[in-house]
């Protein structure tokens, strides 16, 4: 295998519905929301992001940009819908990234803000592209992603020990 070892792809959902007519949760994605789903899978896809495991929130509008990025991609990776990452911490995150299995080579998780730019700039260590660090401390966009890299596993995770290569949203 070339390249880096282990890829963590750190996904916001699209743009949803505005909030207040119902249940966070059950917000749905926004037409706009959509299109932009449909984007990342088609990046991901172009870019060799294809996941084998995929960690979603239990979040409607989560699951709907799940949905919309596989349809998108060439296979059908593993996946895992979890109401305990619809309010992930960036802890909980390293948590459950600790636990990852070892086969798994990339990793796509679709969750929120403020946790999906807040553990993008949590593993990002020195080597990472500055560009893509200050987005992600300021947070990432509706449908933007963190690509983060690194050669240990999983268990090997921690604070700055990976690269974040890329954050923001494709172009739609």
């Amino acid at each position: 295998m070339t390249g880096p070892a282990r890829r963590l792809v750190l996904l916001r959902h699209a743009k949803a519905e505005p909030a207040g007519s119902g249940p966070d949760h059950a917000r749905p994605l926004a037409l706009r929301g959509r299109a932009q789903a449909a984007t990342v899978g088609q990046t991901l896809a172009a870019s060799g992001l294809v996941p084998d495991v995929v960690l979603c929130s239990s979040a409607l509008r989560t699951r709907q940009t799940w949905d919309l990025v596989a349809g998108r991609l060439p296979v059908a990776p593993s996946v895992t819908v979890d109401d305990a990452l619809y309010e992930l911490t960036v802890r909980g995150l390293l948590a459950v990234v600790h636990e990852l299995p070892d086969a798994a080579r990339t990793v796509l998780v679709v969750g929120h803000e403020p946790t999906m730019g807040a553990a993008s700039a949590f593993f990002a260590g020195p080597d990472s592209d500055a560009g893509a660090l200050a987005l992600a401390r300021v947070g990432l966009p509706t449908g933007g992603y963190g690509l983060l890299e690194a050669d240990d596993s999983w268990s090997g995770w921690d604070r700055g020990s990976a690269s974040l290569r890329y954050a923001g949203r494709p172009a739609d």
